[in-house]
């Protein structure tokens, strides 16, 4: 049965961390937890309800962020489980869209890693009120005095503890609630609430006394109140806190062992006391217009929803997971999809646990659910009112990291390939797919190896197309670098009209990226007017295929400023030939050159690891420009050629045993160093296999 909840009743939610901290393994105690499992699924098994597809049980790691749902205390929880892996940030970038807080899940073993602070940093930008859950403290041998010092180290001084764990290591199973000043004994996953243990008293007054603080800073009447009386009363402390939270000046820190379900409810607690309903988030604030907007979540408002995810299934079709920001939406609804300028009119709408999907009679302000069968709608795609179109500010998605040529295996498969990408595009937009024409390949740009093996398995999985998969071919361009004459002739004749056109060309250099320029200085009529468009449309044809390498040429001046012609046999195709032959024997004069495209890196690695990334970057003829520090990480910024760069995510995760991550883009063209242009000349010429 569906009950009935109102928008402050709400709380979206996602859980974000690293690799391996556990989220699933916590989203699966949560349901349990609220009474949604009869058992608690394992990743192991292939039973969680958040990694349901063939794909995340055989791989065991969340590929896609899930929808799931449970209730807590009168109240509706929204749980986005996103992935850690690096390759899919993009769904954790999806997940943080949606929702109104987030909790981030740290591995006590491992401590803060790379993922834990990117995802913080994430939810940090979209000014998103935080917890923490640090998992696993069944794990031997755990420091916890250590690891929140590396908590406030890295994250912040405003962490702060609700719990403090009893027992700690093999056998887990107790926290005292520094709120309540309770003890929770956990038994199957069922809490008993007892006093805390004499031992213990004097350490969980002294970590209580440390929250009122925290919480007395962020407001000057508290604070006043904390040292006049030494104390806040309960309901002084609750209400403190929880705005503490929601303006993101406290930070709490939650503990517990996701796998035997300890802790699970009061994370649940936590994020129903603490963490805002829609009508208390910042909401969406951006400009549309010239005109500054602020969404506020009311159900009588016109509708405002944002598609944040766009899941396919074989034999079902998409499902449109939405996020309604303001309004309300039932079946039978025609809507506006303004980001794509159409209509749509609104079918089933379901709640959904994973795979489960529950039907709805409307969706309101606050609410993530689920849209079937929209002719045109896709991830990033903003549903509002028709009378009042609005279009929510979509995504940005990381620079996809790497590079490879694919194509069909089968003879003539090349429209089901493009259209099963144009699909797989419309549900994860955090890959690229082209044809490019400089290198005649169709090119797939991912996120790593296990986002492109996972794309490549839908592909076939779905669409029935299996892939060729082949280094991609560099996009080198020619130019040259001085300036030199060039000369041809074309006489042909053969019985009948002949062909006659002789061209005479200048060619000089232009600046980076400013193209091609056609000069028109023929005089006297040496090469009658209606023939100099044949003589540029000759030079342009060349531009595609260089006389150094067959590369694009770009940037060069060329001027035709003399030639002759023949009354007769002169027409617009022998000068196109001559046009096109004087441009190569005045090119390679020039001084021609290779140019390769120079790519920008940003490279986050653990101290330890800085030599030999250094050293690795130097092999790839790579320029270091610049070094910062973020506490335990090193930022390294380069320059690095594109030709160097081919699988560099899987090199940098070996080379750093995972824990460095990267993040790369475009930025010029350069000339080829001559120590190496003779080998990359034979390369860029070799025919393709």
């Amino acid at each position: 049965m569906v009950v009935a909840y109102t928008s402050a009743q709400i709380r979206n939610v996602t859980l974000a961390g690293h690799s391996g901290a556990g989220k699933t393994a916590l989203a699966e105690a949560m349901l349990y937890t609220a009474g949604q499992l009869k058992r608690l699924g394992r990743i192991e098994d292939g039973t969680t309800v958040s990694d349901y597809t063939k794909e995340e049980m055989e791989r065991k790691i969340s590929l896609t962020a899930t929808v799931l749902n449970c209730p807590w205390n009168a109240h509706h929880l929204n749980i986005l489980d996103a992935p850690g892996y690096a390759d899919f940030f993009g769904e954790s970038q999806s997940a943080l869209r949606a929702v109104d807080a987030a909790a981030v899940v740290v591995d006590a073993p491992s401590g803060v890693q790379i993922g834990t602070e990117r995802v913080w940093g994430l939810a940090a930008e979209a000014k998103l009120p935080r917890l923490l859950f640090v998992n696993k403290l069944d794990y031997a041998d755990l420091d916890l005095e250590k690891l929140q010092g590396q908590l406030k180290e890295r994250l912040g001084r405003q962490v702060v503890p609700l719990q403090l764990p009893v027992n700690p290591g093999p056998g887990f199973n107790q926290l005292i609630d520094l709120v309540q000043m309770r003890l929770f004994s956990y038994k199957n996953g069922a809490a008993e609430q007892g006093d805390i243990p004499g031992q213990w008293e004097s350490r969980a007054r002294e970590l209580h006394q440390q929250l009122v603080e925290a919480v007395a800073e962020t407001d000057e009447t508290l604070m006043e109140k904390y040292f006049s009386e030494g104390e806040l009363t309960p309901e002084e402390m609750a209400v403190g806190l929880r705005r503490a939270v929601l303006q993101a000046q406290v930070f709490p820190i939650c503990f517990g062992d996701a796998g035997n379900s300890v802790g699970a409810d009061r994370l649940l607690e936590a994020l129903v006391q603490y963490c805002p309903s829609p009508e208390e988030a910042a909401g969406l604030h951006f400009v549309q217009g010239g005109e500054e907007v602020q969404l506020e979540a009311k159900a009588e408002a016109p509708l405002a929803g944002f598609v944040f995810k766009t899941v396919g299934e074989q034999h079902v079709g998409d499902l449109s997971l939405l996020r309604v920001y303001t309004g309300r939406l039932k079946p039978g609804d025609e809507v506006a999809n303004s980001t794509r300028n159409t209509t749509e009119r609104i079918g089933q709408i379901f709640q959904l646990n994973g795979h489960a999907r529950t039907e709805v009679p409307e969706a309101k302000a606050g609410d993530i659910v689920a849209l079937v069968k929209l002719k045109d709608t896709h991830t990033g795609n903003t549903l509002c009112g028709r009378s009042k179109p609005v279009v929510l500010p979509g995504i940005a998605f990381p620079e996809p990291l790497i590079r490879v040529a694919i194509s069909a295996k089968e003879k003539g498969g090349e429209d089901r390939l493009a259209l099963g990408m144009a699909r797989l595009h419309e549900e994860d937009p955090s890959f690229v797919f082209r044809y490019d024409g400089e290198v005649s390949q169709s090119l797939l740009l991912t996120q790593g190896d296990i986002h492109l093996s996972t794309l490549l398995q839908r592909l076939k999985a779905r669409f029935g197309v299996e892939v060729n998969v082949e280094m991609p071919k560099v996009p080198y361009r020619e130019t040259v670098k001085g300036r030199a004459e060039g000369h041809y002739r074309h006489k042909k004749q053969s019985g009948g009209r002949g062909q006659f056109g002789e061209v005479f060309l200048r060619i000089a250099p232009k600046g980076r990226g400013e193209g091609f320029e056609f000069i028109d200085e023929v005089v006297g009529g040496a090469i009658p007017h209606n023939f100099i468009p044949a003589v540029e449309k000759g030079l342009n044809e060349s531009l595609g295929e260089g006389p150094l390498a067959g590369c694009r040429v770009v940037d060069v001046a060329v001027a035709v400023y003399d030639g002759k012609y023949h009354d007769v046999d002169s027409d617009e195709v022998s000068f196109k030939i001559a046009s096109s032959q004087a441009f190569k024997d005045a090119f390679l004069k020039a001084r021609p050159i290779l140019l390769e495209p120079i790519y920008s890196l940003s490279i986050t690695v653990p101290e330890e690891f800085m030599g030999e990334v250094m050293g690795d970057l130097s092999a790839r003829r790579g320029r270091i420009s610049g070094m910062d520090t973020e506490g335990h990480y090193q930022i390294i910024r380069a320059e690095v050629p594109l030709a160097e760069i081919d699988r560099y995510a899987t090199s940098l995760r070996s080379m750093t045993q995972g824990r460095g991550m990267h993040a790369q883009k475009f930025e010029r063209y350069e000339e080829v160093p001559a120590a190496i242009l003779d080998r990359v000349l034979a390369e860029a010429k070799r025919p393709a296999t």
